[in-house]
């Protein structure tokens, strides 16, 4: 085993989440949520150099990564964890940002807190588009890799998936399951969704909707009888909407506004918070494509109204992040403190505890 592979081995023993290696400072890594160092020997440019030169084992990676300054790719260590590896150059040195992917069964609903009724319902569609959106760090991958696990696990079906890098393996179960990466199998997640159409897909994951021409091509994916999975890195339903349509042109968001409502199953908005007692809580905002929903995000007057819906649709299986913080509290999960730190609106969250307190 390499220094590399040693120092990883003992970091992701530590619990780390990301790694942090670069020249000048002190191997670190994020544990629960804070960043802490192992130990006090600064790492020199040259050792960060030969462990991004022993990781970029695609051929011509590391050219490419010296012509264009940073690099994205996915390295394994047999028996400790796949990482998720951003390379780049800052101050003229190498730097190394690793994203922990450890080696062990994809989790399933229950073990990810994922209401399942709710999730199995997603899964079970033939057709549209589920997004699952929240900022870095938040578990999208995870959540994401649950998912098209359960399709994997109980439809016969084609799936096709477009990551960058691909973080999760799979394996065929029920379904046929393809993996491309960008840079290695395809040059762009455009360009992969373009093909994969004419892969014979059921279902379609792609890692991130970075631009007009993936959406697009999403949306019409899944107004064309396809499943279509994808992430975003906005914090709640109203933002994703949003986002989606900022995509675009003035005179193009109407049709976009028409295309969404028609084609969207559900929007999955999560963070990872503070756990009472230590650790991390997935904490989730689900909006679902209801008769309601689809009129508020096709009138662009109405957009604010998701909210609202959101708030009377639990019978539905629809929640706002707030709600389900409530619910966190009340079960004993995160502290009050925390969750108010973490609220949308911390008067509403406050004016929630107190209603289910005198319930």
């Amino acid at each position: 085993m390499s220094v590399l592979q040693a120092l990883l081995g003992v970091m992701v023993k530590a619990g780390a989440s990301d790694i942090h290696l670069r020249a000048g400072s002190a191997p670190a890594a994020r544990v629960n949520g804070d960043i802490m160092r192992f130990g006090n020997d600064r790492l020199r440019p040259e050792h960060v150099e030969e462990f991004a030169r022993e990781m970029m084992n695609r051929p011509g990676l590391w050219e490419e990564f010296r012509n264009r300054r940073d690099a994205d790719f996915a390295y394994g260590v047999p028996g400790v964890a796949r990482f998720r590896v951003n390379a780049y150059y800052q101050r003229g040195t190498v730097g190394l940002i690793m994203r922990v992917i450890e080696d062990k069964a994809i989790p399933s609903f229950a073990d990810l807190g994922l209401p399942a009724d709710t999730f199995e319902g997603l899964t079970s569609h033939e057709r549209g588009l589920i997004l699952v959106t929240g900022p870095t760090g938040s578990g999208k991958t995870t959540t994401l890799a649950s998912m098209i696990d359960h399709i994997n696990a109980n439809n016969p079906v084609n799936i096709v998936t477009l990551e960058d890098p691909i973080e999760v393996l799979h394996a065929d179960k029920t379904a046929m399951i393809s993996q491309r990466e960008l840079g290695g199998d395809t040059l762009s997640f455009a360009a992969g969704l373009r093909a994969a159409m004419r892969q014979d897909p059921d279902v379609i994951l792609i890692g991130e909707m970075r631009d007009k021409e993936t959406v697009e091509a999403a949306l019409s994916a899944a107004q064309t009888g396809h499943l279509v999975f994808s992430t975003l890195h906005t914090q709640d339903a109203i933002r994703t909407v949003n986002r989606i349509i900022d995509f675009f042109a003035p005179h193009e968001r109407d049709q976009i506004r028409l295309g969404l409502s028609e084609s969207i199953v559900g929007v999955v908005s999560q963070r990872l918070l503070p756990r009472k007692g230590g650790g991390r809580v997935l904490g989730m905002e689900i909006m679902l494509g209801t008769p309601t929903i689809r009129e508020c995000i096709k009138d662009q007057n109405r957009t604010e109204e998701i909210k609202q819906a959101l708030q009377e649709g639990g019978m539905s299986g629809m929640h706002t992040f707030d709600q389900h913080l409530a619910r966190l509290v009340e079960d004993g999960l995160m502290t009050e403190e925390d969750a108010l730190q973490s609220a949308t609106s911390p008067h509403e969250l406050k004016l929630s505890l107190m209603k289910r307190q005198f319930a």
